[in-house]
């Protein structure tokens, strides 16, 4: 009898465990601090302390950067919210933009090489 309710304390804690990180793995592709996504070209980076967004050209190829901010809607007709480019210059640009707190808003960030290729998306998020 012990050895039954040992094992089924253990099964129960098992269960709770992974409902837990299951739990926190969800709320962690939305709610998001930093952010960076990059190709062989550049990267762009979603610094959560002041809403900035920042596109870096990290190589000296005659093309820049493009850095989009994306609002997402599941109907479609996605929406531009802010555009960075970098290149030609020393250092990085960036811009600030207040993406909020609601919980219903989903972004993404979408990097781009102005020399051709395909677009690297990230996953969506909010603050």
């Amino acid at each position: 009898m012990v050895k039954t309710f040992t094992r089924m304390a253990v099964a129960g804690a098992a269960v709770v465990s992974v409902l837990a990180v299951t739990a926190s793995q969800a709320q962690a592709a939305v709610l998001v601090s930093n952010k960076t996504i990059s190709n062989s070209h550049g990267k762009m980076t979603f610094i959560d302390d002041g809403d900035v967004f920042q596109v870096c050209d990290t190589k000296a190829d005659g093309h820049g950067m493009t850095g989009e901010l994306v609002q997402i809607y599941d109907a479609g007709a996605n929406q531009v919210r802010l555009t960075v480019t970098d290149g030609g210059d020393s250092g990085c640009d960036k811009k600030g933009y207040n993406i909020g707190n609601q919980f219903n808003e989903q972004y993404e960030m979408w990097l781009s090489w102005n020399g051709g290729g395909a677009t690297v998306k990230s996953e969506r998020f909010n603050e």
